[in-house]
């Protein structure tokens, strides 16, 4: 049992670090990094890199919320936590 623990929160630790390094790099990276580069392309009358740092990252990080619900709940599910 205790194997399995250990590989539970190895896991979820592997799916938060994924998560948040795309996080990072969509927030930090394409609002303040890059922003230069990507003012060069339009989304709906508006440059890329203004709308990543005004409305972008924070539509990124609600899908990633969404995402670590469903593999959760897939792991939850592999190891026998649900309830």
């Amino acid at each position: 049992m205790a194997t399995d623990t250990k590989k539970y929160w190895k896991t979820n630790l592997k799916y938060l670090t994924i998560l948040l390094s795309i996080w990072f790099v969509v927030s930090f990276g394409c609002g303040i990094l890059f922003v230069d580069e990507l003012n060069n392309i339009k989304l709906g009358g508006f440059k890329l890199g203004f709308w990543f740092a005004q409305q972008g990252a924070i539509y990124v990080f609600v899908i990633l919320i969404f995402v670590y619900i469903k593999l959760m709940n897939a792991l939850d599910e592999k190891y026998n936590l649900n309830d």
